[in-house]
């Protein structure tokens, strides 16, 4: 982690940042607070790049001397599906001085332009919720696990690594969001509590589903708080599965609704419904980022696996992208353009920099 505590003068707060830095200050990162763009801006008309169809969502930013700058954000298209995958060919950067009227174009190979590990700085945690009322244990049990499990490998990465935990919690009729398992990265533990899920687990055949949404979320809210300190970036998903609707009645649709609505932005919310009784306008709603439905329990592995897609793409959309700039020190605060290209799509953001203590010799 060296190569991100010491680090330049920095004002910013965490997911979008305009900051610049001392190197002799350590790096903060705070909550993601802006909009589409985070702590970007849309790119100087000059540059001509016109509308762009990927969103360029900037969740930090500071530099390293000698002359290294190095920025964290999500790539997204305009309908707010994560865009994972990219490599520094596709990026151009883009820099501006104060003595020059528009942007220049950066060589990417002179500028030893790269994309970075994110699990260097990244936390990412994933909160499934299962609903295990009667309904469920009676009819699904099997299916459930098999497609629960079929999730988790497939979301959590081949090798354990700190960078990326999940958690697994259960729900019935009690107010109480109970624990399967607790976050950890150790993918066999979670294959094992799923494994031993059983049909006595629950004592309340009663669905607390609107309970569990709240519950979920402050967790996911604690988790983001907790995984987000001076030195790392925290992102969080909520995935909820149940086949039926709230029957408890102790909390409200509009409570719900409203606490996944004012959730930090930093956290993905995904749901699936099984069966006919579901109410798909209100899981859609809860699985703001992405909902899935199972017509039946044979569909169970394929929706959920369509779902475990869907979060390992929201993670994998992150990007520490690191360059060499030619400022050099004295040249003051400096505007910066990165543009990226994906096939036929295309995006860009602004932001700035502050050259401070940059010389040549950056790697």
């Amino acid at each position: 982690m060296k190569l991100y505590i010491k680090l330049a003068a920095i004002c910013f707060s965490l997911a979008l940042f305009v900051s610049c830095g001392n190197a002799d200050d350590d790096v903060e990162f705070g909550v993601n607070g802006g909009g589409d763009l985070g702590l970007g801006k849309p790119v100087d008309d000059c540059l001509n790049l016109g509308d762009g169809e990927l969103v360029l969502s900037i969740q930090d930013q500071y530099t390293t001397l000698p002359g290294k700058v190095s920025i964290f954000f999500k790539v997204s298209d305009t309908d707010g599906d994560p865009v994972p995958g990219l490599t520094a060919n596709q990026f151009t950067i883009y820099e501006q001085g104060r003595n020059d009227e528009c942007f220049s174009t950066i060589s990417t190979t002179e500028s030893f332009a790269r994309i970075s590990p994110n699990s260097q700085i990244f936390n990412n945690n994933t909160i499934l919720v299962l609903d295990l009322s009667n309904s469920v244990l009676s009819s699904s049990m099997e299916e459930l696990k098999t497609a629960s499990a079929s999730f988790v490998n497939n979301v959590m990465p081949v090798s354990d690594t700190e960078s990326f935990k999940m958690a697994i919690y259960w729900f019935d009729g009690e107010d109480k969001l109970h624990v399967l398992n607790e976050l950890t990265h150790v993918k066999q533990d979670l294959l094992n509590s799923i494994d031993g899920i059983n049909a006595n687990i629950s004592n309340d055949p009663s669905t607390d589903l609107y309970g569990a949404v709240i519950k979920a979320t402050d967790k996911a809210e604690k988790l983001l708080a907790a995984s987000t300190t001076n030195d790392r970036i925290g992102a969080a998903s909520v995935v909820i599965f149940t086949d039926g609707t709230d029957q408890a009645s102790r909390y409200t649709q509009s409570a719900a609704l409203k606490k996944v609505d004012n959730a930090n932005k930093n956290i993905a919310f995904f749901s699936i419904g099984l069966g006919a009784e579901i109410d798909t306008d209100v899981l859609g709603k809860i699985g703001k980022t992405f909902s899935v439905f199972a017509g039946n329990k044979e569909q169970l592995e394929t929706t959920f696996n369509d779902i475990s897609f869907r979060v390992s793409e929201q993670a994998n959309s992150f990007y520490l992208f690191e360059y060499c700039s030619p400022k050099r020190d004295g040249s003051g605060e400096n505007n910066l353009a990165i543009q990226v290209k994906e096939g036929n799509r295309q995006g860009a953001v602004q932001t700035k920099f502050n050259a401070k203590g940059f010389t040549g010799g950056c790697e």
